[in-house]
């Protein structure tokens, strides 16, 4: 099917993606659910195009993969372990097995005991959270609390991930330590940069008088390594393996987010999330709204070769999520090696990058429409925004959104360029003036719609992209749900760590890493 799919590509190349347009293609090549509606119209995919990669998602065994994922099969095959996000939203508690073990009651009971040590924190005279984590630990519960920031009110979340002192620093600067409640997300409760924060703030909160035995709070499944560092078992907040990092949001991870939004929100949250997970399960083929996105990534990448694409909310909640997607998709399916250990014939997943609209038109969107490389954009936009005595911003934006997308798709011939400017210039110079005018155009772009960004739809939203990269993992045989590509850079700065404080030389570095640590050094004295 690959070899069809990249003759059918060939065929049809120089084809304009406004001549598949009549009055139905709208609507043909949209996926509508009860809540949000996805529109792929806009891409040079007709209806021999979807037969064939459906029947590619088909033979890839995608059905098959999914229902071993939700019923906790282990699918992680490197790990050797179940992959149960989805068991975190499964607020119905319907059984989900895992080495003969139903894990639904335990993830109840600890959400239970988060709702309730929320609840707690809401009514206690804690202002401010700082929540310590990196990467899964940290995007995820930073971009949910950025983007419902319409249903808080009183607790102010703050991040810390970078190992960077000034991440910290600033933080904390203008934090009142006896009011400020600190929690340390990781796993292991041993990741370096997350460590090194958490005591840092340990640090702080001693001098200023706060009260860490009361005031830090765990998310990790290391009991003895929170015991030591001071937590007790009543704060301490654990998941299991078969929660990754990037897919962690949904459970413990999530408190901050708890914390801002209150437990109703976040339950509704998940609830969103659940909703989606039980359209990815139930609906069929053209209908699956998570399939023919991954299918629509597919296609622009290992098919039409682009080798990147932008995530472009009209929502400026929505700020972060082009970085977690980033982090989701990239780290998922960013792979060379499919999962029986043979290299891949493919290309991986694509560069993901983004920023959300209007400012990108006044930054990138110039290589989107004109540039020589073709990046096929995803747009999102809500139908309303809850600024309602504001809806004329909202209705600016939503223009703004649709025309993207038109005019990436339409463009503007060197005939029409001419014949806007023949009052003002004439001659080669109407010629010169005209060819800077032109859109090449047949640039693709999906759009997102969704009734308002609220905590439901923006569990839907992360459900439906957490699926997305799903099916392309399994399409390509690859595993989305290890990591392995993070380690060697970790590995390689704990051994420089010695070197770059003296206490070892760079003997055994190669002439570029001994030459920076030796200027280092003598910035230093």
């Amino acid at each position: 099917m690959w070899s069809n799919l990249k003759t059918k590509h060939y065929a049809v190349r120089e084809r304009t993606i406004l001549d598949l347009f009549d009055e139905t293609r709208g609507d043909d090549f949209s996926v509508e659910t009860a809540y949000m509606r996805f529109d792929y119209s806009k891409t040079n995919i007709d209806v021999p195009t979807r037969k064939m990669l459906i029947t590619l998602a088909d033979d890839a065994g995608v059905a098959a993969r999914r229902d071993a994922m939700f019923s906790g099969k282990k699918i992680n095959e490197t790990e050797g372990r179940s992959v149960l996000h989805t068991a975190l939203r499964n607020l119905d508690g319907s059984p989900v097995i895992v080495d003969g073990i139903d894990v639904m009651p335990k993830v109840l009971a600890t959400l239970e005991r988060l709702f309730i040590y929320a609840n707690e924190v809401r009514q206690s005279n804690i202002t401010d959270v700082v929540n310590i984590g990196i990467g899964g630990s940290d995007l995820g519960p930073a971009m949910a609390v950025q983007a419902l920031s319409p249903y808080q009110n009183g607790l102010r979340c703050h991040f810390v991930s970078n190992v960077d002192g000034a991440n910290i620093a600033d933080v904390l600067c203008e934090l009142d330590a006896k009011k400020t409640l600190v929690i340390v997300a990781s796993k292991t409760f041993t990741t370096i940069e997350t460590m090194t924060n958490a005591r840092t703030a340990r640090v702080w909160m001693k001098k200023n008088g706060g009260d860490t035995s009361a005031q830090f709070v765990a998310l990790s499944s290391n009991l003895e390594k929170t015991a030591e560092f001071g937590i007790p078992p009543e704060r301490v907040f654990g998941f299991e393996n078969w929660v990754g990092g990037r897919y962690s949001i949904w459970g413990p991870i999530g408190l901050s987010i708890m914390l801002a939004i209150g437990s109703y929100n976040f339950r509704d949250f998940l609830r969103g999330a659940e909703e989606m997970d039980r359209h990815f399960c139930d609906a069929k083929g053209a209908a699956n709204m998570p399939l023919m996105l991954a299918l629509t990534g597919i296609w622009h990448r290992q098919i039409c070769g682009f080798i990147s694409h932008a995530v472009l909310p009209y929502d400026q909640r929505l700020v972060l999520l082009p970085s977690y997607l980033q982090q989701l998709e990239m780290e998922s399916n960013g792979k060379s090696v499919t999962m029986d250990g043979s290299s891949l014939t493919l290309e991986s997943g694509p560069l993901v990058w983004g920023a959300p609209g209007t400012n990108g038109q006044h930054a990138f969107y110039q290589l989107l429409h004109q540039g020589t490389t073709v990046i096929p954009c995803e747009f999102m936009i809500a139908a309303t925004g809850h600024e309602t005595e504001l809806s004329h911003h909202h209705d600016l934006l939503v223009a703004n959104c649709l025309a993207q997308s038109e005019a990436l798709m339409r463009g503007r011939s060197l005939n029409d360029a001419r014949a806007l400017l023949v009052d003002k210039f004439d001659g080669p110079e109407l010629c010169r003036q005209a060819a800077h005018r032109v859109f090449s155009g047949n640039r693709p772009s999906t759009t997102l719609m969704y009734p308002k960004l609220d905590p439901f739809t923006l569990g839907q939203i992360i459900a439906l992209y957490e699926h997305r990269v799903f099916v392309e993992g399994v399409i390509l045989g690859i595993n989305s749900f290890d990591q392995w590509g993070v380690e060697l850079g970790k590995e390689l700065a704990m051994a420089l760590q010695p070197i770059v404080i003296g206490k070892q030389t760079a003997d055994t570095k190669d002439s570029s890493t001994k030459s920076l640590v030796a200027y280092l050094h003598r910035q230093r004295i």
